[in-house]
């Protein structure tokens, strides 16, 4: 009966949505993977980010149907690799990699991989290298995997890119003080070519961004559930397409 009811609301705040003003770009920070897994009973919280890993091909399967085309999945941040346990982490970046790999295999998505790889074990950035490739080819939507990912790391590598560009082309520093502008820093970012996302989700309950889109969030909208990332339902999803739709974007005006 329970179940019932959800798709009854569920089909209900869908029917409600105006396509012609869904977000264009979503960014997702999938937080509470650790704590699903101490709730259920589990010793190891790798289990919560293999259920974590299994709600994002839902999440990723919802917004294609709604026609969202762009999609940032925050799944490892540069704190991750020095904040957590050796065997977590190794842990973590084995399901990332096979959780990537699994999108290819089902060929939905383009998929584009963010964030310094390099810092990651090799066979794991090697693996994750092929991604992109790969889908290359793969018609819209388009999903960032932010892997190993800071927001700060990505505002530096573009600064040192536009630097480095710069100093090909004889240009001094004045000169390039004279060029330097937003559009400038936002061409030589990981998502460059792609629109800033218009909604940010996060789960868990907690209300920071954690270095997530620093750059791209400037005029984002903000929505923060509940739940646990592994519990994440499609009508939290619903619920919070209805709150960005009913908000009302000034942009400063």
């Amino acid at each position: 009966m329970r179940n019932l009811v959800y798709r009854i609301y569920e089909s209900m705040l869908e029917r409600d949505l105006e396509p012609s003003n869904l977000p264009k770009h979503i960014g997702v920070m999938v937080d509470g993977n650790r704590r699903w897994a101490q709730l259920q009973g589990f010793d190891k919280v790798g289990h919560g980010h293999a259920a974590g890993a299994k709600k994002i091909v839902d999440f990723l399967t919802w917004c294609s149907e709604l026609g969202i085309e762009h999609t940032t999945i925050y799944l490892l941040s540069t704190d991750n690799l020095v904040g957590r346990s050796s065997d977590e982490l190794k842990d973590l970046i084995d399901i990332i990699v096979k959780l990537a790999e699994e999108l290819v295999e089902l060929g939905r998505w383009k998929l584009k991989v963010v964030g310094d790889t390099a810092q990651l074990p090799y066979e794991a950035a090697q693996r994750l290298s092929v991604i992109e490739e790969k889908t290359k080819n793969n018609p819209m939507p388009h999903v960032n995997l932010a892997i190993a990912y800071g927001g700060r790391k990505e505002i530096s590598d573009a600064m040192r890119s536009i630097l480095k560009s710069h100093a090909a082309k004889g240009l001094s520093i004045d000169e390039l003080a004279e060029h330097l502008t937003p559009e400038l820093i936002t061409e030589h970012l990981y998502t460059t070519g792609q629109p800033d996302p218009d909604l940010l989700i996060r789960t868990s309950g907690e209300q920071r961004l954690s270095g997530f889109l620093l750059w791209q969030s400037a005029n984002s909208e903000f929505y923060f559930a509940e739940a646990l990332w592994p519990d994440f339902r499609r009508v939290d999803f619903l619920r919070a397409m209805r709150d960005f739709q009913r908000r009302h974007r000034r942009f400063g005006s």
